[in-house]
């Protein structure tokens, strides 16, 4: 991982290195171990470097054989020694041994074709000085930021929105609809952030400025959609997602420095920790964060995986006094509102994984996007099937098997209200995003707290679900069910908040690179064609996952309950 910044003017003869100097300063925690810059013309161009791969020879600018086009890039490509042995047979010319290297000869091939050949996690700008054109590209699913601000034909962007800031031209102002729709789902959504003329470059796009202007391109999309599901055998579907899988782990182990894995007791990391351990490092060393409160701690889940795998196991425990210290850190890698503590924790987790001379670490992140394992997912099954009697008594018990732990309680306003709280809008099937409302509307009550001149500048939820239904693709109502609901979690709320906020953020805090085996494109597109009774059997979530663990995970924490991951905010 790495930072990277740059701006591009062709109206304007400033000296760019004081002010790339100032924005690369500013990304030092994404690149601690060198600096580099490329200042010709109409374009200046700034790296900071976290060394992974070729660490004697990977400094960046780096160009092509005539100098011509330069790149600056952050993130990783897993696939790069088949791509880079396939250019040379084209007859392209290295002279690093960089999965960076291998985007400007891509890009000399094959255009910008040149990402649907990339399985990787990156955000890269590369300058091609013959065109005077600048290409900006982020990878499939936003593992990786990229903003930028656009005004009077001149771009700047950078990795993380304080390096964009350190221009003093640019205004320092929260968008206040914009802030508005994070107190609604917790993130923005496109390409907006919660700051005025600042714009992210989407998920699965690319942009290309020129004198000519700035064009934003679509090259992928989530492949949900509607569609004849194949009618295999359960351990059919789970034999390949494992083939997958333990290919997907293994280009991510492609490093020239350790990787070690998250444990975080829970059926993800477990499994992929267990893929390493059994087909590529059997010396595997393993991080976990813990609570002081044990309504949050999954220790002994913990320990039981350690004990299953028998890595060198590494764990911390977080206390109320830990997130109300660190929590000021927190927002400013955020760079936006957070309206939950449970970064805080992940944040502590990267600082030990450095302390331990790490600065790579996979991760189970994505699972529960891919194979449905959120109770949004579960509820929405619930409600649908509530919504055919909504008079029924009986119906509604099945949320007993969502939050157990509310109705073992025995407190009966507890249960009216989740009941309630459930029924709330239950007929409105027809909805684009019925499944997200019940998330929405609760979320949005936070905006009681905004004054009486913040909510004159915005509009509420309904204005909110009609926009992000303007985004939906034109036959979204056509796909099944849990389709929909997925792609609205992963659309929205993936990238902008759990690989945001809890990931990419609160790991290059502390200079850790993560690395996400179930967001390889390859599962993502196999996950979306396995029919929604397997991905999730009932309200069994992620059955087809559980599966494919069986005999790799213990079962005790295949059969566990589900608990989502959650830090204490309370107090």
């Amino acid at each position: 991982m790495c930072g990277i910044a740059g701006i591009i003017d062709f109206y304007s003869t400033e000296d760019k290195q004081p002010l790339l100097s100032q924005m690369a300063q500013s990304l030092r925690h994404r690149g601690p171990d060198a600096n580099g810059f490329y200042c010709q013309g109409a374009a200046g161009l700034a790296h900071t470097r976290l060394s992974i791969i070729d660490i004697a020879g990977g400094d960046q600018p780096i160009h092509n054989e005539d100098r011509t086009i330069w790149i600056i890039f952050n993130g990783e490509i897993f696939n790069y020694p088949e791509l880079r042995k396939a250019l040379l047979e084209k007859g392209h010319r290295f002279y690093t041994k960089t999965d960076t290297e291998v985007i400007i000869h891509l890009y000399e091939e094959y255009g910008l074709n040149l990402f649907e050949h990339l399985n990787g996690q990156f955000a890269f700008a590369l300058w091609d000085e013959k065109k005077e054109a600048l290409l900006l590209g982020r990878d499939r699913v936003g593992i990786r930021p990229l903003f930028y601000s656009l005004k009077d034909k001149r771009i700047i962007f950078a990795s993380e929105i304080k390096a964009i800031f350190s221009d003093t031209r640019v205004p320092r102002q929260i968008h206040p609809q914009h802030l508005s729709d994070i107190f609604t789902c917790w993130s923005t959504y496109d390409d907006q952030t919660c700051f005025i003329d600042i714009k992210q470059v989407p998920p699965g796009h690319y942009a290309l400025f020129s004198k000519k202007g700035l064009t934003i391109n679509q090259y992928w999309e989530l492949p949900y959609g509607a569609r004849t599901y194949e009618d295999r055998p359960v351990q059919d579907w789970a034999d390949e997602l494992n083939e997958l899988l333990i290919d997907a782990t293994r280009i991510r182990l492609r490093a020239d420095v350790p990787v070690g894995a998250y444990l975080s007791g829970g059926i993800d990391s477990t499994f992929t920790s267990s893929i390493v351990k059994k087909h590529f490092n059997n010396k595997l060393c393993t991080f976990s964060v813990g609570f002081t409160d044990g309504q949050f701690d999954e220790s002994s889940y913990q320990q039981t995986a350690v004990k299953h795998l028998n890595t060198d196991h590494k764990s911390i425990f977080c206390s109320y006094d830990d997130i109300g210290r660190i929590f000021p850190d927190v927002v400013y890698h955020a760079e936006t509102p957070i309206i939950r503590t449970a970064p805080a924790p992940l944040m502590m987790l990267s600082q030990l994984v450095k302390d331990s001379n790490y600065k790579v670490v996979l991760t189970g992140e994505g699972a529960d996007e891919i194979f449905a394992g959120y109770n949004i997912f579960k509820e929405d099954k619930v409600r649908r099937f509530w919504a055919k009697n909504p008079d029924s008594e009986l119906r509604p018990r099945l949320l007993e098997k969502l939050y157990p732990y509310i109705f073992s309680q025995g407190n009966a306003r507890a249960i009216k209200f989740l009941k309630e709280f459930y029924k709330k809008g239950i007929s409105a099937t027809d909805s684009p995003v019925y499944s997200h409302m019940p998330r929405w509307s609760n979320t949005s009550t936070l905006r009681n707290f905004f004054s009486s001149d913040l909510l004159n500048q915005t509009s509420g939820i309904e204005n909110f679900v009609e926009r992000v239904s303007n985004i939906l693709p034109p036959d979204f109502m056509t796909w099944d069910a849990l389709s929909r609901a997925q792609f609205i979690e992963n659309k929205i709320f993936l990238s902008n908040y759990l690989l945001s906020s809890q990931g990419d953020r609160m790991a290059m805090a502390n200079s850790i690179e993560g690395r996400y085996p179930f967001l390889d494109h390859r599962v993502i597109e196999f996950a979306t064609k396995i029919p929604p009774h397997i991905r999730m059997a009932g309200i069994n979530e992620k059955y087809i996952l559980k599966k494919a663990a069986t005999g790799a995970v213990p079962s005790e924490l295949i059969e566990r309950p589900k608990q989502p991951y959650r830090a204490p905010i309370s107090q």
